[in-house]
């Protein structure tokens, strides 16, 4: 559903934190992003975001648009689709407008689809004895 798209992300990327690269603290970008070493810390792009299969990520992320096939230690905060590949280990809540998830792929969190209404608070009641 999403692989295309994706595709045509990868394309245009404009950063690649390569396999035998690690980056700690905040990285910060506008651009296409791929990942395919270590990040730890948080991960923020106004666009796409690649997790390659042996990528492992410590962060919290924000992204417009997701590719993971990776290890995926903290929240996901995605405006726009999610895709989850079948190795793709998520130990973190996803919050995201849709969300694809092939067969194998672990999720250990929540997942929160932003379309969906949020439960309306209510007033608490204290009961008399």
């Amino acid at each position: 559903m999403f692989k295309e798209e994706a595709g045509k992300q990868i394309k245009n990327a404009e950063t690649i934190i390569g396999p035998s690269v690690k980056v700690e603290g905040d990285f910060i970008g506008d651009g296409n992003v791929i990942v395919e070493g270590i990040v730890v810390g948080n991960l923020k792009t106004k666009n796409h975001l690649t997790i390659g299969s042996e990528a492992k990520v410590n962060a919290e992320i924000e992204a417009n648009s997701a590719h993971i096939a990776g290890e995926v230690s903290g929240n996901l905060t995605v405006v726009g689709d999610v895709e989850l590949t079948s190795s793709a280990k998520i130990k973190g809540d996803i919050n995201a407008s849709s969300i694809s998830i092939e067969r194998g792929a672990q999720v250990n969190g929540r997942i929160n689809m932003s379309g969906a209404k949020k439960p309306e608070l209510t007033e608490k009641h204290e009961y008399k004895k």
